[in-house]
C-alpha cells in the first residue's frame, strides 16, 4: 500500500503545532499516520494532544529534546508508512490537495525512492514560490531550492542508509548528500509554506559554514563548495539592503 507518515517535531511552540496539525487535518486525502514528536519543556502541547480530541491517525511522543536531528530521528524510527514526510511545526501544507497530489504522483513514480516539490518562502522581502529538480552534479552548491520540507522519502531508504546526523542546522543537506544516488523524481507542485522563523533562516550564515563541513565530510576537500558558499554569503548580505531586495523583485518579475 502507498502509505504516508508525517512527522512533526516541536519545542515549546504551541500555536505553531496547532497550525501545522490543522493543515494536515484539512487535507482532501488524509495521511496514514501523523507523529508529533514533542520535546517541549512546558506542558501546553502535551496537554492539548492528550486532552483534546485528535484524529485516529495522530500519534505523539513526549520525549527528551535531542535537537532537530535527534527529534527527526525519533519520528523516523517510529513511523511505519512507506513514505515519510517531515513537516516541522510552523510549516503548513500549501493547499488542501497536497497529499492527494503526492499520492497520485508517487503511484505513477513508484521506482523513485524520494521526491521533492516546490515551496513558498520569504525572500527579498516577498513571499515567493520556488523549486527545481534535483541535480546531483550541482550538489556542491547546497540545497539549491531542493527544500527539505517538500521531501517524501521511502522509509526503507532511512533503514538502509541511516538516519539524520547530529548537525545543528545542515542535517538535511547532509541527508541529501547521502541519498544523491537514490532514484528520484520531481513533482512540479507546491507542497509547503515554510515557517520563516526557523533556525536555518535565523542562522543562515552559520548554515553556510555547516554546508561546507557537510560536503567535505561526504566528498572530501572542495574549492567549488567553499567558493559557492562564500558567494551565497555575499548575496545574503546584499539581500539585506533595499537595493538587493529591489533586484530580487525585478528578477522574479522577469523570470
Amino acid at each position: 500500500m502507498l502509505t504516508i507518515s508525517i512527522v512533526t517535531i516541536c519545542y515549546n511552540n504551541f500555536e505553531d503545532v496547532k497550525m501545522t496539525c490543522a493543515s494536515i487535518d484539512n487535507q482532501s486525502v488524509l495521511p496514514y499516520e501523523h507523529w508529533v514528536i514533542n520535546g517541549s519543556t512546558n506542558s501546553s502541547i502535551a496537554e492539548w494532544l492528550e486532552e483534546q480530541p485528535q484524529p485516529k491517525y495522530r500519534k505523539w511522543a513526549n520525549v527528551n529534546n535531542e535537537g532537530i536531528a535527534g527529534n527527526f530521528n525519533q519520528g523516523v524510527e517510529r513511523a511505519t508508512g512507506r513514505y515519510i514526510h517531515l513537516l516541522n511545526s510552523g510549516d503548513v501544507y500549501a493547499s488542501a490537495q497536497v497529499i492527494e497530489n503526492v499520492v497520485l504522483f508517487l503511484s505513477k513514480n513508484s521506482t523513485a525512492n524520494w521526491i521533492s516539490g516546490n515551496i513558498i518562502l520569504h525572500r527579498g522581502g516577498n513571499w515567493v514560490n520556488i523549486g527545481k529538480p534535483f541535480d546531483k552534479t550541482q550538489i556542491y552548491k547546497g540545497m539549491r531550492s531542493i527544500c527539505h520540507p517538500t521531501w517524501f522519502v521511502k522509509k526503507e531508504v532511512y533503514d538502509r542508509l541511516g538516519i539524520y546526523n547530529n548537525y545543528s542546522i545542515a542535517m538535511d543537506y547532509d541527508m541529501m548528500c547521502r541519498i544523491k544516488d537514490e532514484p528520484y523524481a520531481y513533482l512540479n507542485f507546491t507542497i509547503t509554506k515554510f515557517d520563516n522563523t526557523g533556525v536555518s533562516t535565523l542562522k543562515y550564515i552559520d548554515s553556510l559554514k555547516q554546508n561546507v563541513m557537510v560536503y567535505e565530510s561526504n566528498f572530501g576537500y572542495s574549492i567549488l563548495s567553499r567558493f559557492w558558499q562564500f558567494r551565497l554569503k555575499l548575496l545574503h548580505y546584499l539581500m539585506q539592503t533595499k537595493f538587493g531586495g529591489r533586484l530580487y523583485q525585478i528578477k522574479e518579475n522577469i523570470f
